[in-house]
């Protein structure tokens, strides 16, 4: 058969009949001790305890090779590993490719607790780490030192939506060997494949768009020939590991993932267009919009957006937003985003830059769209809005 497109990939990925045994999804295989019929066989899978054989639970049972598979065809790797977190999957990619002494790039975009990692972890084991402006694109050559191992990328990021020039940011690394990991959490292996653009590694908050459904937590980490074995072998070392329930849920939530996005997608655009002409709002940050910074770049390597996006308001200060959000119907407060109901967070971009300045003219607030009906979701913002400009004027 010829390549399956992306939303039969979706349905059929990861169902090898030796996982799933004739039923539609594969069974949830609950193991800690895993069985050997002989002595020989348990030699001959201690040889080799990473490969889809049953050699101990925290190892891999169907269930999790069967959601590895899946995301791995979708992000065109070699190989997948999963763990526990989205920030598991961020840090266990870092630990694969560094090594005390070495000095990583990582953009100043990036979600919190990876820079936290970062100024953390990392400096206490010798890693030294600096920032750089997201858009920096093939720029980014002028801030290799000779100890440069790492660069880690967000595109878009996801709290300013900055849309990074992956290809050039790829291209420069590869010329002094050092290892691009990216993190595609935003746009899914539905919207973007960094693997293809030559990156070594893309990560996953599996919690997010992948899960679905705000239920669970995970992460994953999908590697090229030359870094998977490398990525696979830390986060056994690290003794990183998911549970079977817990990859059975994310892998009902990737069979649904084209459908949801669609949607998501669309009723974020709707909303967006809605804000943009609002009389509180002065700017709209969202690859898709012509003003967010890096739009030219979305626009030529993405195939298309989610729900995920901010706006900054034109006046008020961060104490002011209470008003706004905290009597909102539909719209909650809540950390995380990808699940099928609407956030909505104030998020002050200016307490996690270095390399950067943010400025704007108000507050800003990050919004995910979930799948409720737009005009609905239209009409909550309405109201929040009119009670944020009642208040200011007051």
């Amino acid at each position: 058969m010829a390549k399956k497109q992306i939303d039969t990939e979706l349905v059929t990925a990861g169902r090898k009949k030796e996982w799933t045994h004739g039923i539609v999804n594969p069974p949830i295989y609950r193991a800690s001790t895993c069985l050997f019929s002989s002595y020989s066989e348990m030699l001959e899978r201690s040889k080799n305890p990473a490969a889809q054989k049953l050699f101990y639970g925290r190892k891999g049972t169907p269930t999790h090779w069967a959601l590895a598979d899946a995301i791995t065809g979708l992000e065109h790797g070699e190989g997948t590993t999963l763990y526990p977190s989205g920030i598991a999957a961020v840090t266990g990619a870092i630990l694969a490719c560094v090594k005390s002494g070495d000095h990583i790039l990582i953009t100043d975009s990036a979600y919190q607790p990876t820079r936290g990692f970062a100024d953390g972890f990392l400096k206490t084991m010798g890693v030294e780490t600096s920032y750089y402006d997201p858009l920096v694109g093939a720029d980014i050559k002028n801030l290799f030192k000779s100890n440069t191992t790492v660069v880690v990328t967000e595109t878009p990021g996801s709290l300013t939506f900055e849309v990074q020039d992956l290809p050039a940011i790829i291209a420069a690394a590869k010329d002094i060997g050092a290892y691009v990991i990216t993190d595609n959490t935003w746009a899914t292996p539905l919207l973007l494949n960094p693997l293809d653009m030559g990156a070594d590694i893309s990560v996953h908050a599996v919690t997010k768009y992948i899960g679905g459904h705000s239920d669970i937590m995970m992460g994953s980490a999908t590697a090229n020939k030359r870094t998977f074995k490398k990525l696979q072998h830390t986060a056994f070392q690290l003794g990183q590991t998911v549970s079977p329930d817990d990859a059975a849920l994310a892998l009902r939530g990737l069979r649904t993932l084209g459908v949801r996005l669609k949607q998501h997608e669309e009723s974020a655009l709707k909303i967006a267009a809605w804000l943009a002409d609002h009389a509180e709002i002065d700017q709209i940050l969202h690859p898709a919009f012509e003003n967010c910074p890096g739009h030219a770049i979305w626009a030529r390597d993405f195939a298309g957006s989610c729900g995920l996006f901010s706006v900054t308001l034109k006046r008020g200060d961060y104490a002011d937003t209470a008003v706004l959000v905290d009597d909102m119907e539909l719209f909650k407060m809540g950390f995380s985003w990808g699940g099928y109901e609407s956030l909505i967070t104030p998020s002050d971009p200016r307490t996690c830059r270095t390399a950067t300045q943010w400025t704007s003219s108000g507050p800003l607030l990050r919004l995910h769209i979930g799948l409720e009906d737009a005009d609905d979701l239209i009409t909550d913002l309405d109201t929040a809005l009119k009670r944020y400009s009642a208040h200011l004027e007051g």
